[in-house]
């Protein structure tokens, strides 16, 4: 442990972004919550929601698994929850963790107790908060007027993924989980990212009162600019862009955001470009928030499960540059 003083520090977001900023914050004494978002519809979430009747649980399982305990018989639950069964009829490309919340679903009758009794089970170190629970799905609408209803569909485009997005809605509209409203309320430090845009972050910020809560906290707003463009969300996107673009669901200006200064191997940058997507260009000049630039690529490569289907990072924030880098921000 590093830090002696306690702030309240809150992240936004879902999946792999915000794994990677609450891994290397809980290495700090501070409180720690995340703020997660519900509206996920592809791979093993679909069948969650299909089959069992569930909201997604794949962003909440990830950010349990960043908090957890890592010493000891807990650690090998932290793997466990991260297991992806690769073979069996019905259960392949399924994780042990999304088995489990659903069974202690049905056990204890109510979803959000078995997050609750989950986060006891691998005694994480702060809270996860669903930003709702309410069943609902992300609609964007193309600037050529096509409109794509499920969020796995925005995150991994079928059609043109240049093609920019000119608005995007929650449907039903989600209602924000109260818990989630007073952990922003608090906060002395809101992270907000990394992750994708669309799909991630802003799934938060539709949801009817987490805007007007960021407008009105006292705490400090950061933004952790993303490492790569996203296909089919941010195509060609700057930093200036993802900037401008977010102030605009958050209806205010951020206070800090976090750029990556360091390069990027010639092999990231080819996969990449495979998949019609580079580094997002640092364009910020004199700006009215602050731009902390500072080295901040994982030097580890990320290889997923062969029963994994579904698109994921091949490079990644260091969790440990970044929390160090958010902390002293307080």
């Amino acid at each position: 442990m590093i830090s002696q003083s306690t702030s309240k520090i809150v992240c936004i977001g879902g999946g792999t972004g915000t794994f990677v900023a609450l891994r290397g914050l809980k290495q700090f004494h501070h409180a720690l919550s995340a703020i997660v978002t519900m509206s996920d519809s592809g791979g093993s979430n679909r069948r969650l929601r299909d089959e069992f009747g569930l909201l997604p649980t794949s962003d909440l399982r990830q950010c349990l698994v960043a908090l957890a305990e890592e010493s000891g018989g807990v650690g090998l639950l932290r793997k466990l929850f991260m297991y992806r069964f690769e073979k069996g009829n019905g259960i392949a490309g399924m994780t042990f963790g999304n088995l489990f919340m659903a069974a202690l679903t049905d056990i204890l009758g109510s979803q959000k107790e078995a997050i609750k009794k989950t986060g006891k089970v691998l005694r994480i170190k702060g809270a996860v908060i669903p930003v709702t629970f309410t069943d609902t799905n992300l609609f964007a609408t193309y600037e050529n007027g096509l409109t794509v209803s499920e969020e796995h569909l925005i995150d991994e485009p079928t059609h043109d993924g240049t093609l920019k997005i000119t608005n995007i809605v929650l449907t039903p509209p989600a209602k924000a989980n109260p818990d989630a409203l007073q952990s922003i309320q608090q906060a002395d430090l809101i992270v907000i990212g990394p992750g994708d845009l669309y799909t991630s972050i802003i799934p938060n910020l539709l949801v009817e009162g987490i805007g007007e809560t960021l407008q009105q906290t006292k705490g400090k707003v950061v933004y952790v600019l993303n490492l790569m463009t996203k296909f089919g969300q941010t195509y060609a996107f700057k930093a200036s862009d993802h900037v401008r673009t977010l102030e605009k669901f958050i209806g205010k200006s951020l206070d800090v955001v976090v750029v990556n200064s360091d390069t990027f191997s010639k092999e990231a940058l080819r996969v990449y470009a495979k998949c019609h997507e580079e580094p997002v260009v640092d364009d910020f000049a004199e700006e009215y928030f602050r731009v902390v630039r500072t080295p901040l690529i994982s030097a580890a490569v990320y290889e997923k499960s062969t029963a994994d289907t579904l698109v994921r990072s091949l490079i990644r924030h260091d969790s440990d540059l970044l929390a160090k880098t958010l902390v002293s921000l307080l």
